[in-house]
């Protein structure tokens, strides 16, 4: 079954493998017109490249396999995802950067983006900041560098590069690291999880992560982030319509089976919750002024249950239509 839904980002199609029973995943978003900036929301999603690496599930594939990157990346294509957006380290984990580099590398063959997302060490104040001093300098070096390989696929926002951080510890001091990138021949735009930070003004944006809101998270799964996602949107338009905002949608949560699990799940709802999560840019930004970025969480975290790369879980037959 095929829905238009009234939003305003690139045309995505989501397939559902082994199908459901009631609605499914299966969505057709059509071609948005053109803002009047001339450039429609772009449709990012998170990519998970640590499998194959003896800490993680086995998922059938490594993260380090030409083979598989290019289907991966070819099938995003396909659904209208434009770019990964790449959990990264620095040298704390060498598996996940060589993961990187094979993906940037074929990223800029296949006319695809890439951006990395840093994850923050837990470490304390001096440690974690000195850690992502020099993190950074590394990324740039590497990656960054127009001799780089596919460094001509690394994600930018009106010519600057794009980076995402996913907090941890929070003990990074995000002014100096600020001051530090201000001095790159282009200094990135750094873009942080949306929560509460005292270093707001050093950013240049936030982006949604997988909530379940103010109820927190229910044992059945109903609670999805509606109320989250709809104060992100509006603290957005009214307390920082200065900095960029990346909308998110997901298809459900679920960390039960994983060894360190914290029993949260969000249900997939038949697909239901990604519509749903996907519908709410549309309600805050019009076509003529779009959301800069949605970015879709995950593509291939199946230890956390956000993968969308291989469809949503097969509903029973009894499952049941949210409450609109």
């Amino acid at each position: 079954m095929t829905f238009r839904l009234p939003i305003t980002f690139a045309a995505l199609v989501l397939l559902t493998i082994g199908g459901c029973t009631h609605t499914g995943m299966r969505q057709a978003f059509h071609e948005s017109p053109p803002s009047a900036t001339g450039a429609p929301t772009r449709v990012l999603a998170v990519y998970e490249p640590w499998f194959g690496h003896p800490r993680h599930i086995n998922v059938g594939y490594s993260s380090q396999d030409p083979v598989t990157l290019k289907k991966q990346i070819e099938e995003a294509k396909k659904r209208g995802i434009t770019g990964f957006v790449v959990d990264w380290y620095g040298d704390r984990e060498p598996f996940i950067d060589k993961s990187y580099a094979v993906l940037q590398s074929l990223a800029g063959e296949q006319n695809f983006t890439v951006a990395m997302m840093y994850d923050e060490t837990d470490k304390e104040a001096e440690q974690a900041t000195d850690d992502a001093l020099v993190s950074f300098d590394s990324f740039r070096e590497k990656y960054l560098a127009p001799e780089a390989r596919g460094s001509q696929a690394y994600l930018t926002y009106k010519g600057r590069p794009v980076i995402f951080i996913f907090p941890k510890g929070g003990h990074t001091d995000w002014n100096r690291v600020r001051e530090e990138t201000n001095k790159w021949s282009s200094p990135p735009l750094l873009i942080y999880e949306f929560r509460q930070t005292p270093y707001a003004a050093a950013l240049d944006g936030f982006y949604a992560w997988v909530n379940p809101g103010k109820k927190g998270w229910a044992a059945d799964g109903s609670n999805w982030g509606e109320d989250y996602l709809r104060d992100f949107y509006q603290t957005m338009r009214t307390k920082y319509p200065d900095k960029i905002a990346v909308g998110a949608a997901w298809a459900g949560f679920d960390d039960r089976k994983a060894s360190w699990t914290l029993n949260r799940y969000m249900s997939q709802r038949c697909g239901e919750t990604l519509s749903a999560t996907m519908k709410l840019p549309s309600e805050s930004y019009p076509a003529d002024n779009p959301l800069p970025f949605l970015l879709i969480a995950t593509w291939n975290d199946y230890e956390e249950g956000t993968a969308i790369e291989r469809g949503s879980a097969k509903c029973d037959a009894g499952a049941k239509a949210p409450a609109r």
